[in-house]
């Protein structure tokens, strides 16, 4: 009897351990669960929350409304931490705040989240611009123009341009600034940037044409040369560096 009862009782146990592992299992199985799902759950109410919040940054920050707008965004990014549209505008938000750091974590991870995510790739590249991170910047730009359906692209083209254009690489600058220009025949920028480059390459009668073309269209300037050469020469008095070199070449195209 003895020797049957303790038999017993060892396959009480050996049963009663697996029926305590098998528990385990299900109470591990469940944890997991609840942290990889739990922890990016949004509700619909969150996201209507969220949504408003968004669409209020955005308003302040088309005002110019830097504080109010970072206020209403970091709301918005507490409610949906993972809206791609959240995180570019937080990145510009720090950009204009010149918390360059920050406003690349941003634009990154929201191209992590939309690899096709133009705007933000743009936003990046600029970011990297300020860094003088230039080989940096020409990625980003580039990763922005693989995407067919980028509304803006004239925008990448030029700032491509301009970063070609900081770096020495004048041919490369003059084809993006093109670019841009058969893509937005309006947009004033690229054509300052190819008058820019046109002077680098000692083409000095298509730089005068083109930075005339340029104060043609610009809505400041409305064609007014006179206005254009004033408003350079008052910016030239605190502007340094780069910026500096480039107002120097715009008042000796406007001599040609």
């Amino acid at each position: 009897m003895k020797n049957r009862s303790q038999k017993s009782g060892v396959r009480s146990q050996g049963t009663e351990n697996r029926h305590i592992l098998f528990s385990l299992s299900v109470f591990c199985l469940l944890c997991s669960v609840f942290f990889l799902n739990g922890c990016v759950t949004v509700t619909v109410e969150e996201r209507k929350e969220a949504e408003f919040h968004y669409k209020m940054g955005i308003s302040h920050l088309n005002e110019g409304n830097i504080q109010m707008a970072f206020v209403e965004l970091q709301k918005a990014y507490q409610l949906n931490p993972d809206n791609k549209e959240t995180l570019n505008s937080l990145g510009l938000v720090y950009l204009q705040l010149d918390e360059l750091e920050k406003a690349k974590d941003m634009f990154l991870r929201a191209v992590s989240i939309d690899s096709e995510f133009s705007e933000a790739y743009n936003n990046l590249g600029v970011t990297y611009s300020k860094r003088r991170q230039w080989t940096e910047a020409i990625d980003a730009f580039k990763r922005a123009l693989l995407n067919p359906l980028y509304r803006t692209p004239e925008t990448a083209f030029y700032n491509l341009g301009m970063s070609y254009y900081r770096v020495g690489q004048y041919e490369p600058a003059i084809n993006a600034f093109k670019d841009s220009i058969k893509r937005s025949p309006l947009f004033a920028l690229p054509y300052y940037g190819l008058a820019l480059a046109y002077n680098r390459e000692s083409r000095y009668g298509d730089a005068a044409a083109i930075i005339a073309r340029a104060i043609e269209i610009d809505p400041a300037y409305k064609g007014d040369r006179k206005k254009f050469i004033e408003e350079i020469k008052q910016r030239l008095l605190i502007a340094k560096g780069e910026e500096e070199m480039d107002f120097r070449d715009y008042l000796e195209i406007m001599r040609y």
